[in-house]
């Protein structure tokens, strides 16, 4: 072969940065833009807002790059495993030869066909009033059960039992198992809602908790049917729907009672923790307890002052007796000076005025005769010593009439040797 031959056929030399231009340039003419479905893999969101994540099949895979501006309208978190369809440019990243793919748009691979059809039932459900708030419960604070719809599976349930146990360990758990992906998923749910809504109805639950965990929109898709939203707004007690990640919605969201963002949420929704409840009850026995203490101080307070402010009858008795004792004693000292000057007057006298003087005093000693047999006669003594007793209230009061007492009245009767607490039973009193 002639040099000429060899000139003709030999490749170009080609400088790297070139050669790497050339090859985008063919690729940005022949290809783009381009479309691709694949499975996420190796997903980073970087502090300057782009992400970086390779998209990959059976059969290869592909590098590619979202800038913040198309990463900032995303209306989901994505995730590795994901199943998505990429709309971008083909190009290489020349510093280092590679081919990637630059991501303009990227959503959850079959969203848009899905994603017309949640809509369209959504509106329709809505516009039945399945999704009404008015009909929507409270779930019960302190449940005698919870019931869990889940499979056997699911992470879910790991998550919700765990949940329970911490924080209600005392509230039994029945678990109604079904298929939470896949075509015969809608109606196991069903199947396993009504097992639960029997035993609610016979009083063995008071909540139940329709739960699983995140995925894709055709791993979520069993909860957007529409005959197990119709089973879900039937429940006889309130249903808490715990499914897929925060930013997950499907239609038993919104036909169910309370809407959870995460299973674990929709647990701890369920049964409010033990601890919150022994802490209120021994708040509750201090205040009982020194509420009680309190009342008990006062009224023994008043039972003392009362008791000061009464005596006791015999003490009263005693001092009226004194008094008496006193005033027969200056009447007798009055009485005998009056007698002893009158004898003195007699002396001197003549015997007419004598005369006088003794009929005087005999008739003075008459009187006294008959001031001290009164006065014995008014002697409380001589009175209980004949049988009787004295009659006081509670207050201290003297009762003399049947008309003051009433059934159950406590009384006090002091007698001659004593005092003797009585209650009344019946009141009578003597017909005049």
């Amino acid at each position: 072969m002639s040099e000429a031959d060899r000139a003709v056929t030999a490749p170009r030399i080609w400088q790297i940065g070139a050669l790497c231009r050339a090859i985008a340039d063919t690729l940005e003419a022949r290809f783009n833009p381009v479309a691709v479905r694949g499975e996420i893999s190796g997903f980073s969101s970087a502090a300057s807002g782009h992400c970086y994540f390779a998209l990959k099949d059976s059969q290869g895979q592909l590098r590619c790059a979202m800038f913040r501006r198309a990463a900032s309208l995303l209306d989901f978190v994505p995730r590795d495993g994901d199943s998505v369809e990429v709309l971008g440019r083909l190009a290489v990243y020349e510093p280092r030869g590679d081919l990637q793919l630059i991501v303009e748009s990227l959503r959850p691979a079959g969203q848009g066909a899905l994603y017309e059809q949640f809509i369209r039932l959504k509106a329709r459900l809505e516009a039945q009033g399945l999704f009404d708030s008015a009909r929507k419960r409270v779930p019960p604070r302190l449940p005698r059960g919870i019931g869990v719809v889940t499979s056997l599976q699911a992470a879910a349930l790991h998550d919700v039992v765990t949940a329970l146990q911490r924080r209600a360990s005392h509230v039994p758990v029945i678990v109604a198992p079904a298929a939470v992906q896949g075509a015969q998923a809608p109606a196991e749910l069903v199947r396993a809602l009504q097992a639960l809504y029997r035993l609610a109805e016979a009083g063995t639950i008071d909540a139940i908790l329709l739960v699983r965990g995140g995925g894709s929109i055709e791993d979520l898709w069993a909860f957007n049917d529409e005959r197990l939203a119709r089973t879900i707004v039937q429940s006889p007690v309130p249903l808490i729907c715990g499914v897929g990640h925060e930013t997950d919605f499907t239609i038993a969201d919104f036909c169910a009672d309370v809407r959870a963002p995460t299973p674990t949420a929709a647990a701890e929704l369920a049964a409010q923790a033990m601890d919150t409840w022994l802490a209120g009850l021994a708040a509750a026995t201090d205040r009982l307890t020194s509420s009680v203490v309190a009342r008990v101080d006062l009224a023994s307070q008043r039972l003392d002052q009362a008791s000061a402010r009464l005596g006791r009858p015999l003490a009263r008795i005693s001092v009226q007796q004194l008094r008496l004792g006193r005033g027969a004693h200056r009447l007798s000292f009055a009485v005998r000076a009056r007698l002893d000057s009158d004898s003195r007057a007699w002396s001197t006298a003549d015997a007419a005025l004598q005369d006088v003087i003794r009929v005087r005093l005999g008739r003075g000693a008459d009187v006294l005769e008959r001031a001290r047999l009164r006065l014995e006669l008014l002697d409380p003594r001589l009175v209980l010593k004949r049988g009787y007793a004295l009659l006081t209230d509670g207050s201290g009061r003297a009762v003399t009439r049947a008309a003051q007492t009433q059934p159950g009245q406590d009384l006090i009767a002091t007698l001659t040797d004593g005092e003797v607490a009585l209650t009344v039973t019946a009141p009578s009193r003597i017909s005049s």
